[in-house]
């Protein structure tokens, strides 16, 4: 994995790419998941929504490494 990227002449860290990307992704499960109504079964919303972000970057980050290196 590359630490920095050059983005139109701008030095990028990845990881700030990376958290992006994932917020997006978990904006999109979340929305998924009121749609279908399993928020009905979690007992704290805001906090399973950060936990989901934290998994989606994590798992990001991690396939990035294993595929991109």
């Amino acid at each position: 994995m590359k630490y920095q990227l050059d983005l139109f002449g701008v030095i990028v860290p990845s990881l700030l790419l990376w958290n992006v990307l994932a917020y997006f992704l978990a904006r999109i499960v979340s929305k998924i998941m009121g749609r279908i109504g399993l928020y009905r079964h979690v007992w704290h919303a805001a906090l399973f929504d950060f936990a989901l972000y934290v998994c989606i970057v994590a798992s990001l980050v991690f396939a990035s490494k294993e595929f991109f290196s």
